[in-house]
């Protein structure tokens, strides 16, 4: 019991003794379970749950929380089940336990789909119960503490891990002491030598600037009293060796150069207060222009809320001061965890949270598989920058980077999947604009417009990925039977036969022989490449006893590609095939059909390195009214405005520039290659016609197929 000692001095100050024994069941339980374990350090093993019982009891955590923090290793670590744990201690200390225990019986073909399932399962037992988080956060805090007995390799696998994953979490749910631990310890056992030289720096910074910050602390005492503020705390601190080393990376500068490593925090009783106090701070010293933030008005994605503004001090020395109250104080830095105390004043942090969570569910349910739901969350966990306004005035929060379409699928899915238009501040903008701070943001909707793959390109937010990828994936397994239905009938129709003859003694083998379960499934087997609609057909001529001889000859049976764009029909970069050129298309596994022209060298090349059967013999359908890219190659003369005057003309031919590069270029010529959309070949053939016929153009022409 000696190891209980320390845990039982914090819980006799705020739980009842009969929970108190309750915590102490589990503890003996635990101890029991674990009782022939070490660690790595070669410490008994249970001192690792009593750590993790007494970083929560810490926090106030109730007895099932801490009980389950005694027992979250003895399901993964013993042979104790999950109906022990619910028969001794009951369903919710179980469940606790289950959503931070692995999933060991599972044989993962990765190291990296075991975490992302892994992952997965605590994330979804998060949003049941906010406390799995909160013990996994303790259990990962203990781990860091105690890191360096691990092997190097296992080490900086778990130091990545926390950063990219444990810190942002814990940032995301507002729990900043956490989050600074988390960065500080994982900072000083990736760079040991950079961390104590760091920390040697800012102590002696602080030994020369200490007289300059005692005379700006005293100098806001001094005003305090004058106003007769009695109650405001007023802290110097340092800033975090983490935080100074992520500026000096990023602005590329040395540590002498880094002024802000110190600040000021002010702690007052109420809002009103906070206001108050930043106007007394202002007539002290002067504010530097564009460094205030008002997060109480408008709190962070996280519940964050506090004033900050930075001064300029004594000799010009920038002086950051935050101002905050004691319950926004708190929730700072517990986050959602300070629920547990101030539930008044964590409101804000803990509604903000339940979005979160929802938005977790939608990722969860839109997500392939683990591996795209863990990045996806990863994009999401980054805290919000951007504060945009919705028409009726309500405050979107969305990552730095944003675009509108982020804005669209934050408001709701069925808004960002039926998106026809965007205003910001009144105007239409395109798709991909960028948010900034402030702007109101009005989305059109139709129920014709549907989610395009090029959303994708400027889509920030792992809720408007996820969300987009699940339509397409939607359309493409229809796009796919589409495309795979009528592969199948040109390829039976070389055969002279038809689908409906193949009757079902047929059909069942074939099922059987491609592992697929009926039409549909064949159908997005062929359309997606997966399999040779030609050899779909020899099988079934096989399984008919019918001998292969081709009744047409094959350059007869040719399939129009459909006028209508579809996911699973690519149109080759290496030759750019347009309306009116000779194409061929080749079965590409997992993304459809790929159309080249004819005498394409990459398709040449292809030819020797395929079978026959994965060639499809394609031509175009008699109306195309899209538009194609093809690519021209422009030799002309390096005159003021030229390049105006080519683009002029383009434009005026109803083409569009999609793409443009200035390949060569001295004083006297240039050229250029221009990336152009166009109908057909007739339509090419009247626009390099018309840019002949500028002055300053001296040759121009398509580029040759495959090069």
């Amino acid at each position: 019991m000696f190891l209980f000692t320390e845990l039982q001095k914090i819980l006799v100050t705020y739980l009842s003794k009969s929970k108190i024994r309750f915590v102490i069941h589990a503890f003996l339980f635990a101890a029991d379970c674990h009782e022939s374990q070490k660690r790595v350090s070669g410490e008994p093993y249970m001192m690792h749950p009593v750590a993790v019982a007494i970083i929560l009891a810490n926090m106030n955590m109730d007895e099932k929380t801490i009980a389950a923090a005694l027992l979250h290793d003895v399901v993964e670590d013993t042979s104790t089940n999950y109906k022990e744990i619910e028969k001794l201690f009951g369903n919710k200390v179980a469940e606790l336990v289950d959503g931070v225990t692995k999933l060991t019986q599972i044989n993962f073909r990765s190291a990296a789909e075991a975490q992302a399932e892994n992952f997965r399962k605590m994330m979804l037992a998060m949003v049941e119960d906010i406390r799995v988080i909160l013990i996994k956060l303790a259990d990962r805090l203990h781990n860091m503490q105690t890191i360096s007995a691990m092997p190097w390799e296992k080490r900086r696998r778990k130091i990545k891990e926390t950063l990219e994953i444990y810190a942002p979490i814990a940032h995301r749910l507002g729990m900043n002491n956490f989050k600074n631990a988390f960065q500080d310890l994982s900072f000083a056992a990736l760079y040991p030598l950079r961390y104590r030289v760091l920390q040697e720096c800012v102590n002696n910074a602080w030994g020369n600037r200490k007289k300059l910050f005692s005379k700006i602390h005293e100098k806001i005492k001094q005003e305090l009293v004058k106003q007769g503020i009695k109650d405001a705390e007023v802290v110097g601190r340092k800033k975090r060796q983490y935080s100074i080393y992520q500026k000096m990376r990023h602005r590329g500068q040395p540590f002498s150069e880094i002024m802000d490593v110190y600040a000021f925090r002010i702690v007052i009783d109420n809002r009103l207060s906070c206001y108050h106090m930043l106007g007394l701070l202002h007539s002290i010293y002067k504010p530097i222009p564009g460094r205030f933030k008002d997060y109480i008005a408008i709190p962070k994605a996280n519940g964050y809320q506090s004033l900050h503004t930075t001064l300029f001090g004594p000799y010009g020395v920038p002086v950051e001061v935050q101002i905050r109250t004691h319950g926004m104080n708190y929730a700072a830095e517990e986050g959602v965890a300070a629920h547990w105390i101030y539930k008044s004043d964590t409101d804000e942090a803990t509604n903000r949270t339940k979005k979160w969570f929802r938005g977790l569910q939608d990722m969860q349910q839109n997500a392939i598989n683990s591996l795209e739901f863990i990045e996806s969350v990863k994009i999401d966990l980054f805290p919000g920058e951007v504060y945009v306004f919705t028409p009726l005035g309500h405050i979107i929060s969305l990552p730095k980077n944003a675009t509108v379409i982020d804005f669209a699928y934050a408001v709701h899915t069925e808004i960002g999947n039926r998106c026809s238009a965007v205003k910001v501040n009144r105007k239409l903008v395109p798709f991909s604009q960028r948010l900034l701070d402030g702007q109101t943001v009005e989305i059109i909707t139709s129920p014709s417009v549907h989610p395009s793959k090029e959303w994708l390109s400027f889509a920030v937010t792992g809720k408007a990925i996820a969300a987009i990828k699940q339509y397409l994936k939607g359309v493409t397994k229809k796009d796919s039977s589409a495309l795979g239905k009528r592969l199948l009938t040109y390829a039976l129709a070389r055969f002279n036969l038809t689908w409906d003859q193949v009757d079902k003694n047929v059909r069942g083998p074939l099922y059987s022989s491609l592992g697929i379960s009926g039409e549909k499934d064949l159908y997005i087997k062929i359309g997606q490449g997966e399999c040779a609609s030609a050899i779909v057909a020899h099988k079934i001529l096989d399984i008919m006893h019918v001998k292969a001889t081709n009744t047409q000859q094959d350059s007869q049976i040719t399939m129009p590609i459909p006028d209508a764009e579809s996911i699973n029909i690519h149109f080759s970069q290496c030759c750019y095939p347009i309306p009116g050129d000779d194409i061929r298309g080749v079965l590409v596994k997992g993304k459809g059909i790929e159309v080249h022209v004819t005498d394409c060298n990459v398709l040449m090349k292809k030819d020797s390195a395929r079978h026959p059967d994965e060639f499809v013999p394609l031509n175009w359908s008699e109306e195309k009214q899209r538009k194609f890219s093809v690519k021209i190659v422009v030799f002309m003369e390096n005159q003021c405005g030229a390049i105006a005057l080519l683009s002029g003309e383009i434009a005026r031919e109803k083409s569009d520039i999609e793409e443009f590069h200035i390949d060569e270029c001295d004083p006297k010529y240039g050229v250029l290659s221009v990336t152009v959309k166009v109908y057909n070949r007739q339509h090419l053939a009247d626009l390099l016609r018309h840019l002949r016929n500028l002055d300053t153009v001296i040759r121009v022409s398509r580029v040759k197929p495959g090069k």
